[in-house]
């Protein structure tokens, strides 16, 4: 059977092993508020489709990073795949050789390894996969953002050169128009997330990445569902059934 992949990486807000942390858990709760993408394993929650799910805050272990800091262009402010720094630039947590082994081993590579399985499991069946990378993002860029240009778009899609088709684009941008909605594409994000056993050597393997804007289904200020959640639940739903009638 065809089964969309749902990654759905930075919805958690567990912090599992405190080790590490050298700040209050004030602070630490702040940065969770900020950085956690709020209710998008609800938003993003359709029948029919495979979720992977990464449980815990991306503070924590951001699966979305890759392991290898010299790859990962968000190491260089401290917020590469075991984040070390706040949005602010203080330092969070201190990473000794043992500690990242094990974050890395425990959580980031159990769960990359679900979503190659599920990859694979696709590819075994259908002879492809289409994988969406499900996300939210601040109206306002944080500190730390690469992308601070406002007003920012309504919802933004990520492409991937070798992993994109150029039809999973269009279907997209026209999607959104047809509801008059803004929409970024590879703005104010850009990528998506594809197992590193087929990232630039399968293009079988098919991904795209959806952020929303969380203006759009949050109370100003908050992590609480606004009266426009359900409407934008609904918009979310329609692009992945979209998604799925064209896999």
């Amino acid at each position: 059977m065809k089964k969309l992949i749902l990654h759905i990486p930075h919805s958690g807000n567990k912090i599992p092993i405190k080790d590490g942390y050298i700040l209050e858990d004030k602070v630490l709760e702040n940065e969770i508020f900020k950085l956690t993408d709020w209710h998008t394993q609800d938003l993003y929650c359709v029948k029919n489709c495979e979720s992977i799910i990464f449980e815990y805050s991306r503070i924590f272990c951001d699966p979305e990073r890759f392991s290898d800091d010299l790859q990962e262009p968000m190491a260089k402010v401290g917020m590469g795949v075991l984040y070390e720094k706040t949005d602010d630039g203080e330092t969070m947590r201190i990473i000794s050789k043992e500690l990242r082994h094990k974050i890395l081993n425990e959580y980031y590579f159990k769960h990359h390894s679900k979503l190659n399985d599920a990859v694979e499991k696709q590819l075994k069946l259908n002879n492809r996969a289409l994988i969406l990378d499900c996300h939210s993002f601040p109206n306002i860029p944080m500190k730390r953002s690469q992308h601070k240009v406002v007003p920012r778009p309504d919802y933004n899609i990520g492409t991937d050169r070798f992993h994109t088709p150029k039809k999973l684009i269009d279907i997209s941008v026209d999607f959104f128009k047809k509801r008059n909605f803004t929409l970024g594409i590879d703005y104010p994000f850009s990528g998506s997330i594809v197992p590193m056993e087929y990232y630039q050597k399968n293009k079988k393997v098919e991904s795209i990445m959806l952020e929303i804007n969380r203006k759009l289904y949050l109370k100003e200020g908050t992590n609480e569902k606004s009266e426009n959640y359900g409407k934008t639940k609904e918009v979310v739903q329609e692009y992945i059934e979209l998604l799925k009638s064209e896999f």
